[in-house]
């Protein structure tokens, strides 16, 4: 569904199981601070709000959007978590930079999402403008910091399902 006509903290707490003895890991990208920031806090209120501890939540840095991967990767293989998101944001400027760190950013997400038995859930906000990023992180579309604590909250119970 497009952002433009859903609000991206906007969900129906009927559908959100409790996220009491989850363990979550969120690998942050230091780049656009002021974005990333704010999607970090929406995540972790959202988070707790649901029933996860506050010791059941851990938070790391990396520099930039691109080493998402590699600190989603090593989250991943500590074994320590139910579910890891990945939150940055990349902006587009004048140098084919931006398409490329978006690429290979989303397709190393997915493809520890593919391969792993741990939900990784895709945080990465790609937009044209900086009006685009805050609205996404706390302005008039809502904070897809919450849509994407819901959607780890919610993998991780759709894993524990499977077995």
């Amino acid at each position: 569904m497009a952002t433009a006509f859903h609000n991206l903290s906007d969900y129906d707490p009927e559908r959100v199981p409790s996220a009491e003895g989850m363990r979550f890991g969120i690998v942050v990208s230091e780049w656009n601070h002021d974005i990333t920031g704010a999607l970090l806090d929406g995540a972790y209120q959202t988070l707790t709000k649901n029933g996860a501890r506050e010791a059941d939540i851990t938070i790391l840095t990396v520099p930039g959007s691109f080493e998402l991967v590699f600190g989603a990767s090593r989250m991943v293989r500590s074994q320590r978590f139910d579910a890891v998101i990945a939150i940055g944001c990349v902006v587009r400027g004048d140098t084919p930079h931006f398409d490329y760190i978006c690429q290979g950013a989303t397709q190393g997400l997915a493809a520890l999402n593919a391969e792993g038995s741990v939900p990784v859930i895709y945080g990465l906000l790609t937009c044209n403008d900086m009006e685009q990023a805050e609205a996404r992180s706390g302005g008039m579309l809502g904070n897809k910091g919450d849509e994407c604590a819901v959607t780890a909250i919610r993998m991780v119970d759709y894993n524990r399902q499977l077995g």
